[in-house]
């Protein structure tokens, strides 16, 4: 099988790393990936929404299946795009992947369904939103309505901060047309984790948990970022609570969309609270997370191409998803003054320094003078410990990522030390 994987970030280093190691890969291709990942894909320059020239890539590399890694193609329609060409796509629709892109739809998915999430408003216009906030006495967690790159989320205890956050969104525009609409929730409390199914368009795999860590800082400081580290591991929840969410959250949502015409294929992730009344649903995403996906595929143990094509077949029944019981810990490391301001251009050295137990995926880097790697972005690389338990993953993580150097690195030292809560 000739796979193509859409993205150039280190959750789509991860994902074609993977890719390459099952026996049914012939060859993985990335589009259009970055200068690390030629090491075990080819690469091309280009956009990621940029279907047609995607479609001329597939033509001349006989590329079989399509595995989309970014939101943004899902949400501008490269499944749609491809449906009625010899190429499968493993990720939603554009209408299917709503609910993502559009948390109002998703709020209303949640209703139809009797699924515990936060109380909510929605408001299309920001006097309205404030006129609420200024009745409105308790924290609230105030979220743009489209896709925000895991930063549209704003957690406002006092009105200043409401109000600062409305203006934000829907004055300022920072993030654009996203933030046309708002979401204003109740906050509520408890342990947040990431729980991951594959999706054929009918029927779930066994699950996986992750739990990631939003905010810049150590002890969840600070604004929040696209992900500053994750951690997998058995045990995170329990059996009966990860059955549960799988038979009353995530099973039925995948129903239903198959019910209302929007049939739901890929991964499906669910973002969590674990509340004293049970788990309340705050967010889905319909794609694999980054961090997360850097944690939780050195823990499969099928064939990811099998699996995705499956998926993307409407077969997933046929193919059997299993998850080790190993843990995996991932350490973001970071350009300084990211999310904000940051110099970039810097080498990156100490890559090649292999340590058994560990992986580092790629993201924000590019080709210097000579050959070398340098920084280009924000999040620059995750790097991944797998061992048999959460604190030798860690030691095994943190160990790797003190190796690697550039010019204004910055990392979170709590990673996988405990569970985030709100």
């Amino acid at each position: 099988m000739r796979v193509l994987v859409v993205g150039s970030g280190a959750r789509e280093h991860a994902m074609a790393w993977k890719l390459s190691l099952g026996s049914e890969s012939e060859a993985v291709h990335c589009f259009p990936g970055n200068v690390i990942m030629s090491g075990v894909c080819s690469t091309y320059r280009g956009d990621p929404s940029d279907f047609e020239t995607i479609e001329e890539v597939c033509f001349s590399k006989g590329i079989d299946l399509i595995a989309v890694g970014p939101e943004i193609p899902l949400s501008a329609g490269i499944a749609d795009y491809f449906s009625e060409k010899e190429v499968k796509v493993f990720g939603p629709t554009s209408r299917a992947s709503m609910l993502e892109s559009s948390k109002s739809f998703a709020k209303d998915v949640l209703q139809e369904l009797n699924i515990p999430s936060p109380k909510h408003h929605i408001f299309e216009d920001s006097n309205e939103a404030n006129k609420w906030i200024s009745k409105n006495n308790t924290p609230v967690v105030i979220k743009a309505d489209g896709l925000a790159a895991g930063k549209g989320v704003f957690i406002a205890d006092t009105k200043e901060e409401q109000l600062n956050a409305v203006s934000s969104i829907m004055s300022k525009r920072i993030f654009g047309k996203s933030g046309d609409k708002i979401v204003i929730e109740e906050k509520i409390e408890g342990p947040e984790i990431s729980v991951f199914v594959f999706c054929d368009g009918s029927n779930i795999s066994d699950a996986v948990v992750a739990c990631d860590y939003k905010r810049i800082g150590d002890g969840d400081i600070g604004p929040n970022t696209g992900g500053m580290g994750s951690y997998s591991s058995p045990g995170i929840i329990s059996d009966s609570q990860l059955n549960e969410i799988k038979d009353r959250i995530l099973s039925p949502v995948v129903k239903h969309m198959a019910k209302i015409g929007i049939p739901y294929t890929g991964v499906l992730y669910a973002g969590l609270m674990l509340t004293n009344s049970g788990p309340q649903v705050l967010e889905f995403n319909c794609r694999f997370g980054d961090p997360e996906a850097q944690v939780i595929l050195p823990r499969l143990e099928s064939d990811l191409s099998s699996v995705m094509y499956s998926c993307a077949e409407g077969k997933l029944l046929q193919t059997q998803v299993s998850w080790d019981d190993k843990a995996s810990v991932g350490v973001v490391l970071a350009s300084d003054g990211y999310p904000n301001s940051f110099e970039t251009g810097f080498p990156v050295t100490g890559l090649e320094h292999n340590s058994p137990g560990t992986y580092v995926f790629c993201g924000g880097v590019t080709q210097g003078e000579d050959n070398s790697v340098v920084t280009s972005g924000g999040r620059v690389l995750t790097v991944v410990g797998h061992a048999n338990n959460i604190q030798d993953a860690r030691d095994l993580s943190y160990a790797r990522a003190e190796s690697i150097k550039f010019t204004n690195k910055f990392n979170r030292k709590d990673i996988g030390s405990y569970m985030r809560t709100a």
